[in-house]
């Protein structure tokens, strides 16, 4: 799994970007269920990959 950066306050801006949202867990939350999204141009950086590199530490 990864961890994605994106900026702050452009939750609107974002939301284009998602194609489909389909509940996989918790439908009963409502809002607050879990959801696979796909998104098409959706401008973010990795913050933390795969094998663990974080782009927040200085090396």
């Amino acid at each position: 799994a990864v961890y994605f950066v994106a900026v702050g306050g452009a939750g609107a801006l974002l939301s284009r970007a998602v194609t489909e949202a389909t509940v996989v867990a918790y439908p009963e939350l409502g809002p607050e269920a879990v959801y696979r999204l796909q998104v098409s141009g959706f401008p973010v950086v990795v913050g933390i990959d795969s094998r663990g590199n974080d782009v927040y530490i200085r090396n």
